[in-house]
């Protein structure tokens, strides 16, 4: 997809540090996944644990069918903001949750025996319930984030499965992918039938779970649409879903940040108004190197900084970047793609601010539609 930015021509009007959401952006990938979902014969869920942006409900609920959620507190949040379906899963749930996450629920996913069983009493009287697989095929390219590596706690595995537990289970999910393609899922599709194949043809539905990039340029969506046709098509047009996480909100809109100081230590480094251990996490946790726009990496470009955030945390480094131009205090730095597994993410820690949520209609108009201060600190201390 040929994503253009318009960030640019409101830059003046805004007040960091920022996230924001380009509309037009947004819906471009609504558009594709919508568009995946009627070809395919799936269904389209938004995964609330990497977009969860509120103010942007109305316009996921024109393209979805709902949201999978991790917990109570996003099912609430699903309810109260979105229409559609509400998919709950949780590796455990809380006995004081349950009657709650059952009440909100149309799909209720158990990750154990031992949970399937202590709950299915009341769970089978609302709600179509499903339990996690492992498929123990993944090629996640990160440890942090593979769901189906050595010791996994997420899903239960083939030599684990009590098949004299099954009565009301309707479904099943597997999610074993990250920010992979279909040629990823296929592989993990064929550990899934190997594995529980003779399960499919007594559910009503399957999960394929998250993971998978299909806005990312490049994505082979013809093959994806394929292999889910082909799915449905060995097991009497079962029920499949996809839910999609980093793909709703992939380049959809950037973290803006000020320059509050520029001090030199062997090399200039200048100080942000955003921190990369409280505001882009995963900068840290992977680690990758975010984008900046207009900037280059080291060596590429007359002008090198290193770029650091205002907490006391030695290490809220987001690393060294090459200007055209020399940096000046208060200059606007645009870290692209932050709104994807941030907004999410994010914390108060050393008390900074949370930055801000905006949107950028489509009209060229600016909107905050979400300020934070003092209070979001105090209220989680």
């Amino acid at each position: 997809m040929n994503k253009i930015s318009q960030i640019q021509n409101v830059l003046d009007k805004i007040q960091t540090p920022v996230y924001v959401c380009e509309e037009g952006l947004l819906e471009e990938n609504l558009k594709l996944l919508n568009e995946v979902a009627k070809r395919s014969g799936a269904t389209m869920l938004l995964a609330l644990k990497g977009f969860a942006f509120k103010a942007l409900a109305p316009l996921v609920d024109k393209y979805l069918s709902g949201c999978t959620c991790s917990g109570l507190h996003e099912a609430k949040f699903a309810n109260e903001y979105f229409k559609g379906t509400i998919h709950t899963y949780s590796p455990a749930y809380k006995e004081e949750d349950i009657d709650e996450v059952i009440a909100l629920s149309d799909h209720l996913i158990f990750n154990s025996f031992n949970q399937w069983q202590k709950y299915k009493s009341k769970a089978t009287l609302k709600t179509s319930c499903g339990l996690r697989v492992n498929p123990e095929i993944s090629s996640s390219p990160v440890d942090l984030y593979n769901p189906c590596g050595l010791y996994s706690r997420l899903g239960i595995t083939k030599e684990n499965m009590q098949y004299d537990l099954l009565e009301g289970i309707e479904g099943l999910h597997f999610h074993a992918l990250c920010e992979q393609d279909a040629s990823a899922l296929e592989e993990v599709l064929k550990g899934f039938e190997e594995r529980f194949g003779e399960l499919i043809p007594k559910m009503k539905w399957v999960n394929f779970g998250g993971g998978h990039h299909i806005t990312r340029e490049g994505y082979d969506v013809e093959k994806l649409i394929s292999l889910i046709q082909d799915f449905r098509a060995r097991y009497n047009n079962i029920k499949v879903y996809l839910e999609p996480g980093e793909a709703v909100g992939w380049q959809t809109g950037p973290l803006v940040a000020s320059v509050l100081d520029i001090v030199h230590n062997g090399m200039d480094i200048v100080i942000l108004d955003i921190s990369a251990e409280a505001h882009m996490p995963d900068t840290l946790a992977m680690p990758y190197r975010a984008t900046i726009r207009g900037a280059g990496d080291v060596g590429k470009k007359p002008y090198m900084y290193r770029l650091g955030g205002p907490t006391c945390l030695a290490g809220d480094i987001m690393g060294d970047y090459s200007f055209d131009a020399p940096l000046q205090i208060g200059d606007k730095l645009i870290f692209e793609d932050m709104i994807h597994y941030t907004i999410v993410k994010n914390t108060t820690f050393n008390g900074v601010k949370l930055p801000d949520l905006a949107v950028l209609r489509k009209d060229g108009s600016y909107e905050v539609t979400s300020h934070f201060g003092y209070d979001e600190y105090k209220r989680r201390n």
